[in-house]
């Protein structure tokens, strides 16, 4: 029989899923469609393809997935800090929102994994 979850640790998988989720969506949709750096796309879309790998692991609530994800999203706040500074107009929009996402991702992500420790 398997325990039940806490409500913020359910709160936080949540956020986690749907924040990273939503982070994969915007990176994939601004260099695909709303600002790419060239007409038509550009492969810097592939910067969403790390997004995909702890999306399983984060549903089933894997603790490491939670841990290593942490790390991995602190890129994409460097990468939107240094667009909202060089960028203007719409990218700079979509830079800022890059960093809503992985702030709030981190959040998640980092208080799950506390949250978490003592079952672990």
């Amino acid at each position: 029989m398997q325990a039940s979850v806490a409500p913020p640790t359910r709160a936080l998988r949540s956020i986690a899923f749907v924040s990273l989720t939503g982070l994969l969506v915007l990176c994939l949709a601004w260099e695909m469609w709303l600002a790419p750096l060239r007409a038509g796309g550009s492969l810097l879309a592939l910067k969403a393809a790390p997004l995909a790998l702890p999306l399983a692991g984060i549903y089933s609530g894997r603790r490491y997935t939670y841990q290593w994800s942490s790390l991995l999203v602190l890129a994409y706040f460097a990468e939107g800090a240094v667009r909202v500074w060089s960028e203007s107009g719409l990218a700079q929009s979509l830079a800022t929102a890059e960093i809503a996402l992985s702030v709030l991702s981190f959040a998640a992500l980092v208080g799950y994994a506390r949250l978490t420790r003592g079952a672990a």
